[in-house]
């Protein structure tokens, strides 16, 4: 009964199946094995587009190491100032692009907003000042929100005209589409998206990504930095049989669909209770919630797992693909003091 994270959950059983087989016999090492060919005609299939696949195994890695690639050294990297590059990566994007500056930005449910944007991008030309170089957006965003494709391609607009890369953090990419109910492509390369941090891991993976290039002119020399930053692994067949079993029959849709649900569930049995608030719209699967003292109290007492966010009685809750509905609705239960955990 732990809402704490994605990531307190264990590995989906089709894949770790997954891991097992590949584990069956010798491969070619460092991503010459047919597992990792056979991943990147199905991610090309997937987005409807030409596309360079790179398999890491976690999402800081993803994040920074595609930020160096599209930013150099005096780059600036506009980015939601919630964002997890800014908050939560040890500066690991700073490092790996040499020096780049990240450049944090407000926005009401973790979202930026073009206008917001184009007024912070300046001292392009200027020797004294860092130079606009990309732009990254989460999906889902850190407030638990979706970009809808027009949203995405307005920020895009506003970064061609400046000429910023645009890269797009999708730690939980899978409940973005799932939750918006469109194809990978209408919120990627078609909304503008030069490169993606295409996450699995808190979606079922046990320790496996992706860094996605639309462009592969811009993934020229990400092979080295992947391998100067320590994540080309020389088993890489294992990293790649998750992605594949993560993709297999829309295991990676159905998962973040689930998740997603349980959300909504809890979302709504809480929004309800007696001095509840809704932080945020509960769109995909967090839920940030302001709940009563003495409900904290006894969602404590009962052995939930969970965070309490920023100042004051807020909560943030997060399902997963193995979230159970009886959990959710145990959860509500106590959190209103009618009875409980049964």
């Amino acid at each position: 009964m732990n809402f704490a994270s994605d990531n307190v959950t264990g590995v989906a059983p089709e894949i770790l199946a997954a891991i097992a087989a590949a584990n069956d016999g010798a491969a070619p090492p460092y991503g010459a094995d047919a597992i990792t060919a056979r991943l990147e005609r199905r991610f090309a299939e997937l987005f409807e587009h030409e596309v360079a696949v790179f398999p890491v195994a976690t999402g800081t890695a993803a994040n920074a190491l595609a930020l160096a690639a599209l930013t150099p050294p005096w780059g600036a990297i506009y980015c939601h100032q919630e964002a997890h590059i800014a908050t939560d990566e040890c500066g690991a994007p700073e490092f790996f692009t040499a020096g780049a500056k990240l450049v944090p930005l407000p926005g009401d449910d973790g979202k930026l907003v073009p206008a917001t944007l184009d007024a912070a991008i300046t001292g392009a030309g200027s020797v004294h000042q860092v130079q606009p170089a990309a732009l990254s957006i989460t999906q889902q965003t850190e407030a638990g929100t979706f970009y809808r494709a027009d949203e995405i391609a307005a920020l895009a607009e506003v970064a061609r005209r400046h000429c910023l890369a645009l890269h797009m953090d999708g730690a939980r990419f899978a409940n973005a589409v799932a939750g918006l109910g469109c194809t990978p492509a209408a919120i990627t390369w078609r909304a503008g998206i030069d490169a993606l941090s295409f996450g699995a891991t808190k979606n079922g993976a046990l320790a496996a990504e992706a860094v996605l290039f639309f462009d592969p002119a811009k993934a020229r020399d990400f092979a080295l930095r992947r391998k100067r930053g320590g994540h080309l692994l020389s088993k890489q067949r294992f990293l790649a049989a998750q992605l594949e079993a993560y993709l297999d029959g829309d295991l990676w849709l159905r998962h973040a669909s689930r998740a997603n649900g349980c959300a909504a569930r809890l979302a709504k049995g809480l929004a309800v209770l007696p001095g509840a608030r809704l932080v945020h719209p509960a769109e995909g699967n967090e839920v940030f919630i302001e709940l009563t003292e003495p409900a904290i109290a006894r969602l404590a007492a009962a052995g939930f797992g969970f965070y309490r966010w920023g100042e004051g009685p807020r909560l943030r809750l997060v399902t997963a693909f193995d979230t159970r509905e009886a959990d959710v609705d145990a959860f509500i239960r106590v959190a209103s003091g009618d009875e409980a955990v049964a």
